[in-house]
């Protein structure tokens, strides 16, 4: 070899190597397809093209199996047949019974009982006042739709509150 063709070859070795070590210039168009980020959109609707930089997506890990996960098996006997994926069965929250736990729970249970007292005599006032379906006219109710829309709106303000009277004993009856 003579010594221009070495050292040819020794500069063309050299550049692909700097060419090789410097970044890519220029990405692929990346596009965002619902939450799935991609450069290919062929056979998908509802892509948009993303904009304004480059896009990192960190994948995330798969969650550890529980030696306690129990791993359901297919029926049938064959052995070219599938196993079935493990199933992860999330442990139930253990009840903490302490005396921390026995003094929240009669809290909670003081105020809703205390709720309770306010919305029944609420629900006696309203009652009340509704006077089943015929409340006492007002002075600014000279047009008779007026006291309609009057009356109809107490009528929903106790079922409302009836409601909520409802909901407040089914929460109590958890305590009992």
């Amino acid at each position: 070899m003579t010594q221009a063709s070495l050292l040819i070859s020794s500069v063309v070795l050299a550049a692909s190597l700097v060419g090789a070590a410097l970044p890519v210039a220029a990405q692929e168009r990346i596009y965002r397809c619902g939450n799935e980020y991609t450069n290919q959109i062929k056979g998908r609707s509802g892509c948009k093209a993303v904009e304004g930089g480059n896009v990192t997506v960190v994948r995330g890990t798969a969650p550890a199996a529980t030696q306690s996960a129990p791993v359901a098996r297919s029926s049938s006997n064959s052995s070219d047949a599938p196993a079935a994926p493990r199933v992860a069965s999330v442990p139930a929250a253990p009840r903490i019974d302490t005396p921390d736990q026995r003094a929240r729970d009669s809290d909670a249970k003081a105020i809703l009982e205390q709720e309770l007292r306010r919305a029944e005599s609420r629900q006696a006032e309203l009652k009340k006042e509704y006077n089943n379906g015929e409340p006492e006219r007002q002075g600014n109710e000279r047009n008779y739709q007026k006291y309609l829309d009057r009356v109809a709106e107490m009528k929903a303000s106790i079922a409302r509150n009836q409601s909520d009277i409802d909901g407040i004993k089914r929460e109590l009856g958890r305590f009992r």
